[in-house]
């Protein structure tokens, strides 16, 4: 019977040290590297676990990987740009994105703002919707 316990999400980045370094140092986010397994486990507070490994011909996903709940977007996004954390990541006009890379209700979605980690792996921080999770 599947019977599923502790559910985790995981995604790969090319380089564990530098990965380490933005989750920690630019996002202040609680990061423990394991080097025998070329890993490192981010543990968000309020959220699940993430396993992030090492993978020698990682390529980025082309979609968001990771999500972060905030309270406010924008001043989520000055934060971040304030420790060099870019996320005006798309210029198509189409898109709905501000000059700080910030979706404010594209078709009736939520405020949302993208980023990316070194590897490339697209990173949102949204104003989460009741009920979505």
């Amino acid at each position: 019977m599947f019977t599923p316990d502790k559910p985790f999400g995981s995604f790969s980045v090319d380089d564990i040290a530098a990965a380490a370094a933005f989750y920690s140092d630019k996002l202040g986010l609680p990061v423990d590297v394991n080097d025998e397994m070329g890993s490192m486990r981010i543990a968000p507070p309020g959220g699940s676990p993430i396993f992030v490994y090492s993978k020698e011909n990682h390529e980025p996903a082309t979609f968001t990987v990771l999500n972060f709940s905030v309270d406010d977007v924008e001043d989520a996004v000055d934060d971040l740009n304030s420790r060099g954390v870019v996320t005006k990541i798309y210029t198509d006009p189409d898109f709905g994105t501000d000059e700080k890379g910030i979706s404010r209700g594209f078709e009736g979605g939520p405020d949302i703002a993208w980023f990316k980690d070194p590897a490339g792996n697209v990173i949102s921080l949204m104003v989460v919707p009741e009920g979505m999770i």
